[in-house]
């Protein structure tokens, strides 16, 4: 890791994320934390390159204001979580509860 290649700093605080997290049964719960500690000790070149959690635009839903783009990733084998990258922070927003849902799509 260099100085312009920091480790990824989580944000779980957006509400929807925090409602979602305890929704989900105990196993997938489990391997959502598991991802996200996964995930804190990757660097941001890294996470792209990652086959497991397949980081991707989301083309489909428009980013909220100061935003330059919504991403999702796979958070459990059966779930994708939203988030955009702002610095070198990673801001959580949803976990879908279908693959579809991050998509917005019904």
């Amino acid at each position: 890791m260099t100085k312009t290649d920091p480790y990824i700093r989580l944000d779980l605080n957006n509400p929807v994320f925090q409602e979602n997290l305890p929704l989900l049964q105990k196993a997938e719960r489990l391997a959502a934390l598991d991802t996200l500690n996964k995930i804190r000790q990757l660097t941001w070149n890294q996470l792209y390159r990652d086959n497991g959690c397949k980081w991707e635009k989301i083309f489909s839903v428009k980013p909220p204001a100061g935003v330059e783009a919504i991403y999702s990733f796979r958070i459990t084998r059966a779930r994708r979580a939203t988030a955009f990258r702002d610095g070198d922070f990673i801001r959580l927003l949803t976990i879908a509860p279908d693959h579809d849902g991050t998509y917005g799509k019904k």
